[in-house]
């Protein structure tokens, strides 16, 4: 399952994002759905990750890692710009919104 991990830099930023996370988890679950899996919001895990000012490129900043499916790899551009752009019409006033879509092999835990 796809796990998204967003990094931010104040209370204020993380405040805003979490209102937005039911609807995000839905929104990367129908932009990670391809011909090989459907994603349901519920199948998406989101962690909020507190960083210093420094070092980052954007306020925000979003890893997706999911399975390489074929679809993805060939969308992986398109689906990190719109994520951001999610993020950014949701949240306008969150400033530079920076997405990375990892895709990779996956295990998980559970059967």
């Amino acid at each position: 399952m796809p796990t998204v991990n967003v990094f931010y830099k104040n209370k204020e930023q993380l405040e805003k994002l979490e209102s937005i996370i039911s609807g995000l988890k839905k929104y990367i679950s129908e932009k990670l759905t391809c011909g090989d899996i459907s994603l349901t919001p519920e199948e998406i895990s989101v962690r909020f990750i507190t960083t210093a000012e420094r070092g980052m490129i954007g306020q925000v900043e979003v890893e997706i890692t999911a399975a390489a499916f074929s679809e993805r790899v060939k969308k992986q551009d398109e689906i990190c710009l719109e994520v951001a752009n999610y993020i950014k019409k949701k949240i306008p006033v969150v400033g530079e919104v920076k997405v990375w879509l990892i895709l990779s092999e996956l295990g998980h835990s559970w059967k």
